[in-house]
C-alpha cells in the first residue's frame, strides 16, 4: 500500500518475495482509503501489513477491518505508536 516513490516500499516490495511470499500491491491511493485497505486484505488473505499509527487509527474506525482475520503480523513505523493504539488495534483485530 506504500506509493512506489516512497522509501519504506523497499522493503515493502522486497521482503515478501525474498521470503518466497506472495506480494498484494493496491490500487493507486488506495492506501488513503481504510474500507477498501480492508477489503483487499481481507479477500487477498494478508497476513503480514505496514502502517503508519495515524493511518492505522483511522484503519481501526473502519467496521469492515475486524473482518480481516488473516493478519499475522503488523508493523508500524514512520511515527509514534502509543500504547493506547497498539493495545487498542491487538484487541480489536486479534492480530
Amino acid at each position: 500500500k506504500t506509493p512506489v516513490g516512497f522509501d519504506v516500499s523497499v522493503w515493502e516490495f522486497f521482503w515478501p518475495l525474498t521470503a518466497g511470499a506472495t506480494l498484494v500491491v493496491a490500487r493507486p491511493d488506495g492506501h488513503r482509503d481504510p474500507g477498501y485497505l480492508a477489503e483487499v486484505i481481507r479477500t487477498e488473505r494478508v497476513t503480514v501489513a505496514h502502517f503508519i499509527p495515524s493511518m492505522m487509527q483511522v484503519f481501526l474506525l473502519e467496521p469492515a477491518a475486524r473482518m480481516c482475520v488473516s493478519l499475522r503480523a503488523v508493523f508500524a513505523s514512520g511515527e509514534a505508536l502509543s500504547p493506547e493504539l497498539r493495545d487498542a488495534f491487538l484487541r480489536d483485530l486479534n492480530v
